[in-house]
């Protein structure tokens, strides 16, 4: 495995466990073959690179909400992160929209 990729393969780790919102040990026990010393190494290796961890933990976007004419059960809702947009329809994945918006809001 080549420097880049090893430093994708951290860098998507990191994502990964920065999403679950795990301990470092709870979700190195979930993901074998990762020690917590592993992670912690990548973490701190990673912490003032640009792009990878940012130091900002949370940030606060805009929300626009804005109402349609009709009053019909089952509209989608239009989410809008940045320059994507997701639908929203009736009977969605909670989670998977959770996973898809913390995606966008730390790329946007």
């Amino acid at each position: 495995m080549t420097k880049a990729e090893l430093q994708e393969l951290w860098a998507s780790r990191i994502a990964e466990y920065k999403m679950s919102g795990q301990s470092v040990r709870e979700w190195c026990a979930t993901h074998k073959g990762i020690s917590p010393r592993q992670l912690w190494y990548w973490l701190r290796k990673y912490k003032d690179q640009e792009g990878v961890l940012s130091p900002q933990s949370t940030r606060w976007l805009p929300v626009e909400v804005s109402e349609q004419s009709s009053g019909v059960h089952g509209n989608p809702l239009l989410i809008r992160i940045g320059q994507a947009d997701i639908e929203v329809k009736p009977g969605f994945d909670p989670a998977l929209l959770s996973q898809v918006v913390r995606v966008l809001v730390e790329l946007c």
